[in-house]
């Protein structure tokens, strides 16, 4: 069977320009990180993330110029985004109150929901050991304590 491919079109163009642009400003954050201190607990988040976003974006890029894609239709128009961009500024927001623990665990679970998953052991139980383990490791790794609420043990 032979594959459909999608042409370029300006919304492609447009990605193209978006992934370059945040390309640039994550490495141009990453230099500006290493000019300003070269200590390792300054760089521990910066350098992991920001080669994961850069190899990512290489792999999108790449992905997106060679047209690999399958023809279908754009499932990520703007009122799909809309309710996740809401999602997240809320879980930022509500940290200091919520703390990193709970927050955390339930922007996963709201995710997964807004996403189709209806299985609630499933929601429950990805969503309370992601957030355990995450906000562990946050925790441990940061040099600062994280604002928690149930895990108040494990900051600092």
């Amino acid at each position: 069977m032979a594959r459909q491919y999608t042409p370029i079109s300006k919304q492609r163009i447009a990605d193209l320009v978006v992934l370059l642009l945040l390309t640039s400003l994550v490495a141009i954050y990453c230099v500006d990180a290493i000019n300003a201190s070269t200590d390792i607990l300054n760089l521990i988040l910066v350098l992991p993330v920001t080669l994961i976003v850069l190899v990512l974006c290489l792999v999108q890029f790449v992905s997106a110029v060679a047209n690999i894609r399958v023809a279908t239709e754009d499932r990520e128009r703007f009122v799909d985004v809309v309710p996740v961009a809401g999602l997240f500024a809320a879980y930022v927001l509500s940290l200091p109150w919520l703390g990193f623990d709970i927050g955390t665990c339930l922007f996963l679970g709201a995710f997964l929901w807004l996403h189709g998953e209806r299985r609630w052991p499933w929601l429950f139980g990805y969503s309370m050991s992601f957030a355990f383990v995450l906000s562990i490791f946050f925790s441990k790794m940061l040099p600062y304590s994280m604002p928690m609420l149930i895990l108040p043990v494990a900051a600092g």
